[in-house]
């Protein structure tokens, strides 16, 4: 004998119905509002004089700012403000740049034009706006120069420092020497 299969989902009836965003028209429960949009006259109303405005103009009341006193709300069709607001979200987060830490790596015994070399990509790195951070590691026995390493990091520091600057001095950190670099702010005109 089959048995019919379980319903292992939520009970239809006791499903919470999904609360919109923002207030919108009857939902706004409070006396009075500050009302703003497009062919409105901006000031404090009554909830009911509002709404019907709101109405009389075929728009919808949104509750933009709850926490002002009076809390204020826009006479806009709710589906545009919507689609607004997403979309400057999505602009926002487009020009919004994540800075990321780029990672250099000498050894105590670094030749002249593999610095060079390592400079220029630590210029080219901290000019796109990215965090550098530099590493001397020792290996074995050369941890006993670990004054070679500081000079290394120090030398690169003033290499360095017309496109960024040295977040903090060089420290051992188990058997590397790390310097952080952060780029320079430019002062916009």
């Amino acid at each position: 004998m089959a048995f019919p299969p379980r319903n292992r989902g939520v009970n239809p009836r006791f499903q919470r119905q999904v609360e919109p965003e923002h207030r919108i028209n009857e939902r706004i429960r409070v006396p009075q509002v500050r009302l703003v949009g497009d062919n409105v006259e901006p000031g404090v109303y009554n909830t009911q004089d509002a709404l019907r405005i709101a109405r009389e103009l075929e728009l919808d009341l949104v509750e933009i700012s709850p926490n002002a006193d009076p809390p204020v709300v826009k006479a806009v069709e709710y589906k545009k403000f919507l689609y607004e607001k997403k979309k400057k979200e999505k602009e926002m987060k487009a020009n919004s740049k994540q800075s990321e830490v780029k990672e250099i790596r000498f050894t105590p015994s670094t030749d002249d034009h593999d610095f060079d070399f390592k400079s220029k990509h630590a210029e080219k790195f901290l000019k796109e706006g990215n965090k550098v951070k530099c590493y001397v590691q020792f290996r074995g026995r050369a941890i006993m120069f670990q004054d070679r390493g500081q000079v290394l990091l120090l030398k690169f520091a003033e290499r360095l420092a017309e496109v960024g600057s040295l977040e903090s001095l060089p420290k051992m950190e188990g058997k590397r020497m790390i310097a952080v670099f952060a780029p320079k702010v430019t002062k916009k005109k």
